[in-house]
C-alpha cells in the first residue's frame, strides 16, 4: 500500500517536469541579451548547473550565497539549488560590506558566486567565509576564483536526483530590519508550492500568460511572484536587469506581456515620463503595486487609461501574494487589496488578540502552507513572529462586512501625534494629488508639544510652480489638522530601498527646510 504522508511530502523537479510536457514552449526569455530559451533547453541548462554544484561538493542542505545582479545565470542557480536540495542564500547589493559580512557568518556558505559588479566587495567578504571552498564568478573571475562557464563542460541531464522533504529549505531571503542584523527568512519547497497554487488557482495564470520581474531577484518576490507559477502552468518569463523606463514601455507595446508588478515609485515615474502618453496597455490584463501603499492618484490615472490596476500585498515570511481584488471591484473598493487568496487565512485582531469588528482597524494575522517555518538561526524572533500557527505580521489592516481586506499600513510606519493615530500612507496620497508633486513621503519625527509631528519629504516637479504656504492650504482642506506635516523637506529624489520602495528611515534624518 502506497506510503500517503511519504506522498504527501514529494517534492518534484519544477523546471523538469515542465520541460516533459511542454518542452518546445518558449519559457524564459532574457532581455539583457534578447535571447528566448525553450523549457527543454532551459532545463538542459539547470540541469548542468546542478551538475556543476555538485562536482563543486555541493549538496543537500549546503548553503550556496548568491550575490549577483538580476541574470540568468542566477535564476538558473536558484532553479539547480532546488534540484539537489541545496539553499540559495540571497545576498542583497544594496547592503554594505559590514552588514553582509554578518549575515555572511550566520549562514556559513560553501560556495559563493558574485557578478562582476560587486568583486571588489567579494574580495572584502573572503574573510567572512571561512567555510567557502569555492568561490565563482558569473564574469571573468578574480585572483582565486573559479568561472561560472565551467559547468559547459558537465552533463545536460541531471540523475540521482535527492528524495527532497517538502519542509526542506530553498532559499534564505531578508527582511529589511530596522535594527541589528537583517532577519534571514527560510523560505521551504512547500512554501513555494502552496505560493504558486494560490497565484494561479486565485489569479487565473495560465499557459497563455507573459509578465516580467524587474525588481532585484534576491527579493521574495523574484521567484514567487510570477518566475514559479509561469513554470508551473507553461507560460513564459521575461527577465530584466533591473526597470528601465523605455523598455519598460516597450515590453508593454510590443513585448506581448500580461501582468505586470512594480511598487508605487516605479508607478511615478512611469507616468511623468512622456511615453505614457502614447503607450497602448490594451495587452496587459492586469497590473499590480505592491511593496508599499499605493496613493490614489497613481491608481486612478492607470484606470482612466482603461487597466485594470490593483494593489497587492505580500511580505518575505508570507512568500508573496496573499490576496486578489476581483475586476469587478477594481473601483467599488479602490483602496482593498481584495479577498485572501485559495489556501490562506487571514485575520485582524486588537492587542489582546481578539478579532476586529467589520471595518474595525488592527493587526494582520495570516496562515497557511505558504507561510515560512521562521527565521534562520533566529528562534527566539520565529517565536515572536509565528505564534500559534498565525504570522504576525506587524501590519494595520481592517476588514469590511463583505470580508475585502485593506491594509492602512505599518505599525513601525505609524505615528501618534496629539493622541490620534497617523498613517503616513493616507497623507501621501493626497499629496501626490497635487500637480506640483512628483514624489512625496511623510514620516513621524519627535514634538515635545504632541509627541510626534509628520516631517513630509518632497520632490517637486520641474514643470509647475509651487508655493509651500499654498500647498498647506490645500492640505488643509482635504486633512485633519493633526494628520498635516509640520515640517518640509525639499529634495532632488527619494532615497530608495533595492526593490523601489521608500527609504523612511534615511527620511527621518533629513533636515527640515529653512
Amino acid at each position: 500500500m502506497t506510503d500517503m504522508k511519504q506522498l504527501s511530502h514529494f517534492v518534484t523537479d519544477w523546471l523538469a517536469k515542465r520541460a516533459s510536457l511542454t518542452p518546445s514552449r518558449i519559457g524564459l526569455t532574457d532581455t539583457n541579451d534578447g535571447s528566448e530559451t525553450t523549457f527543454q533547453a532551459w532545463n538542459a541548462r539547470v540541469d548542468a548547473t546542478a551538475n556543476y554544484l555538485r562536482s563543486l561538493g555541493v549538496g543537500v542542505g549546503d548553503v550556496v550565497s548568491a550575490y549577483s545582479g538580476n541574470r540568468a545565470e542566477y535564476v538558473d542557480l536558484f532553479l539547480a539549488c532546488g534540484k539537489i536540495g541545496a539553499i540559495l542564500h540571497n545576498l542583497n547589493w544594496r547592503l554594505t560590506v559590514h552588514e553582509l559580512t554578518g549575515i555572511l557568518a550566520e549562514a556559513e556558505p560553501v560556495a559563493f558566486f558574485y557578478s562582476q559588479e560587486w568583486s571588489e566587495h567579494t574580495e572584502q567578504l573572503k574573510p567572512a567565509m571561512p567555510g567557502v571552498r569555492h568561490i565563482v564568478a558569473f564574469d571573468d573571475p578574480m585572483t582565486g576564483a573559479r568561472s561560472f562557464s565551467e559547468r559547459e563542460d558537465q552533463a545536460t541531464e541531471l540523475t540521482d536526483r535527492p528524495d527532497l522533504d517538502i519542509d526542506h529549505p530553498w532559499g534564505i531571503y531578508y527582511t529589511g530590519g530596522t535594527t541589528g542584523l537583517p532577519k534571514g527568512a527560510v523560505v521551504t519547497h512547500g512554501n513555494v508550492t502552496w505560493a504558486s497554487l494560490n497565484t494561479i488557482s486565485s489569479w487565473g495564470i495560465n499557459a497563455n500568460h507573459v509578465a516580467t520581474w524587474q525588481l532585484p531577484f534576491f527579493h521574495i518576490g523574484g521567484p514567487n511572484v510570477f518566475l514559479l507559477p509561469l513554470i508551473h502552468v507553461g507560460g513564459r518569463f521575461v527577465l530584466c536587469r533591473d526597470f528601465d523606463l523605455d523598455e519598460t514601455f516597450d515590453l508593454i507595446d510590443e513585448g506581448g506581456i500580461t501582468h505586470y508588478v512594480g511598487v508605487p515609485t516605479l508607478f511615478q515615474v512611469m507616468q511623468a515620463h512622456p511615453r505614457w502618453e502614447t503607450t497602448d496597455f490594451s495587452k496587459l490584463e492586469a497590473i499590480m503595486s505592491g511593496g508599499a501603499p499605493c496613493p490614489m492618484p497613481i491608481k486612478q490615472r492607470f484606470w482612466d487609461k482603461g487597466v485594470d490596476f490593483k494593489v497587492g500585498y505580500g511580505l518575505t515570511e508570507a512568500p508573496v501574494n496573499n490576496f486578489w481584488l476581483p475586476p469587478k471591484d477594481v473601483r467599488r473598493k479602490p483602496e482593498s487589496v481584495g479577498l485572501p487568496l485559495f489556501h490562506i487565512d487571514m485575520k485582524v485582531v486588537r492587542e489582546d488578540g481578539s478579532e476586529c469588528d467589520p471595518d474595525e482597524e488592527g493587526e494582520l494575522l495570516i496562515r497557511g502552507p505558504h507561510v515560512i517555518p521562521g527565521y534562520w538561526k533566529r528562534p527566539e524572533e520565529t517565536a515572536a513572529t509565528i505564534r500559534d500557527g498565525w504570522l504576525h505580521t506587524g501590519d494595520v489592516a481592517r476588514k469590511d462586512d463583505e470580508g475585502y481586506y485593506t491594509i492602512i499600513g505599518r505599525f513601525k510606519d505609524m505615528y501618534i501625534s496629539g493622541g490620534e493615530n497617523v498613517y503616513p500612507a493616507e497623507v501621501e496620497s493626497v499629496m501626490l494629488d497635487h500637480e506640483a508633486i512628483a514624489e512625496a513621503a511623510v514620516v513621524g519625527i519627535p514634538d515635545e508639544r504632541w509627541g510626534e509631528v509628520g516631517r513630509a519629504c518632497i520632490v517637486l516637479r520641474a514643470d509647475r510652480a509651487y508655493d509651500q504656504e499654498a500647498f498647506v492650504s490645500y492640505l488643509s482642506e482635504r486633512l485633519a489638522r493633526y494628520k498635516l506635516p509640520r515640517e518640509f523637506v525639499y529634495l532632488d529624489a527619494l532615497p530608495k530601498t533595492a526593490i523601489g520602495k521608500i527609504d523612511k528611515q534615511l527620511l527621518a534624518r533629513e533636515e527640515p527646510a529653512a
